[in-house]
């Protein structure tokens, strides 16, 4: 288990175990290797809302808004679209290189892997883009950008000034 996901748990403990997942299903749909992180934070929380405002995707989430392969396809073929009308974020211009969603929040920033060729999965950092031409790189993985910014160590410009609340919440995206 990573410090970052350590860290998560101690905000907020665990609830019970989503329901088990095939990850060499989901990736060969996705064409990719995920991070073992973001496996590790979905075996523990699966998708999930914190504090009222940034929502984890999870594979074939039961709450439909929230799937992660749904979110990857729409989101590769929306930037695909801007790529045509906006400048790309200077981290994207290595050829070959991609976006992958893992989060979205309340007022439709979205979170991103930023995929590099030869990068591996666990070296996968973070893109924040807010519904403009808006973009933030934060040189860390998915587990340790949410427990930083839950607990105030990490800033951005982008993410609401409410988020994080004073008294966390956390909540299943599939009710349960």
């Amino acid at each position: 288990m990573t410090s970052a996901l350590t860290r998560l748990l101690e905000i907020f403990p665990a609830p019970r175990r989503p329901r088990d997942r095939d990850w060499g299903e989901v990736e060969r749909a996705l064409a990719v290797e995920l991070p073992d992180d973001y496996k590790e934070l979905i075996d523990i929380y699966g998708g999930s809302n914190w504090d009222d405002y940034l929502y984890v995707l999870e594979p074939d989430c039961r709450n439909k808004h929230y799937d992660l392969l749904k979110w990857a396809k729409y989101q590769f073929e929306d930037l695909e679209g801007l790529w045509t009308v906006e400048k790309k974020p200077a981290e994207l211009e290595t050829e070959g290189s991609v976006l992958i969603p893992w989060a979205t929040t309340d007022n439709g920033e979205c979170l991103y892997w930023l995929v590099l060729p030869g990068v591996e999965p666990n070296e996968w950092t973070v893109m924040v883009n807010e519904v403009s031409d808006r973009w933030e790189h934060h040189p860390v993985s998915c587990t340790q950008f949410l427990a930083s910014v839950l607990d105030g160590e990490l800033q951005s410009n982008i993410l609401s000034s409410l988020f994080p609340l004073a008294t966390h919440e956390f909540r299943r995206l599939d009710g349960g």
